[in-house]
């Protein structure tokens, strides 16, 4: 491996790199998005949870709320970690962006990042009381579980490994999200449409997939990280969703 198309033709065959010393400058700066994107969104979704923990209907759902930011913010930390080793300035990362800022309910941004970070765009959006947060963590964890069963087979082995130790913690939440939407759902004790917000959420969550043209599909393919395209894993969020909610006699978008 003398040059990047060695390395390419390496990590195309299934080859995986192991420290930054050997990592070429595109892949370098592909690893670097594909790691802000998830620190990010972590952050900033954890940010918003946070301002609605004291909406929730009981102790219960308040702890569960708590632990679901604390451990967003400590998965953000795992991340934001060999993020380091990269050179970024860890200790000025987690405060220099404003992770609790929000657009207005109404923006229509699509896939659009917002110019300060690089949260996915539905991270943008403000939540509108608990049901509302229950909805979108429910959507946005079923998407996660995807996202991350596809990253936890990325060429660089140490961010792997950290993506599969993150996947079942991240699981968790949407089965916490789950368990409250229920809830909310059997005693009806929501104080908003449920179906409203699935349907304000729906397209925001699956926007989080990324453009199904992208230019960058084959390059992030021939570097082994992204195996399926967009397309694929919208597909399967859109499958698993589906049942979901119809399991509890609500539809999607």
């Amino acid at each position: 491996m003398t040059d990047e198309m060695s390395i390419e033709s390496y990590l195309s065959a299934g080859g995986v790199l192991t420290s930054p010393g050997n990592v070429p400058p595109r892949y370098r700066a592909e690893l670097m998005r594909l790691m802000a994107t998830f620190v990010d969104s972590e952050l900033a979704g954890a940010a918003g949870f946070a301002d609605v923990i004291n909406q929730g209907p009981g102790i219960k759902e308040r702890i569960a709320a708590a632990k679901i930011v604390l451990e967003k913010t400590d998965n953000a930390d795992r991340v934001l970690k060999i993020m380091g080793e990269f050179g970024a300035n860890t200790d000025r990362y987690a405060v220099h962006h404003p992770w609790s800022a929000r657009l207005d309910r109404d923006a229509d941004i699509g896939a659009t990042r917002t110019e300060s970070d690089m949260r996915l765009a539905v991270f943008n959006y403000p939540l509108q009381g608990w049901a509302d947060a229950v909805v979108m963590n429910l959507l946005m964890g079923l998407a996660v579980a995807v996202q991350l069963e596809e990253f936890s087979s990325v060429s660089y082995q140490p961010l792997a490994e950290q993506f599969r130790a993150i996947a079942p913690i991240e699981a968790r939440h949407a089965e916490l999200a789950l368990e409250g939407l229920t809830k909310l759902l059997e005693d009806g004790s929501a104080t908003v449409d449920v179906q409203t917000c699935v349907s304000y959420w729906w397209p925001r969550v699956a926007a989080s997939f990324g453009s199904t043209k992208s230019g960058r599909a084959d390059a992030l393919k021939a570097y082994g990280l992204r195996k399926n395209t967009n397309a694929d894993l919208k597909s399967r969020w859109e499958t698993e969703a589906k049942a979901v909610l119809g399991s509890l006699d609500l539809k999607a978008g």
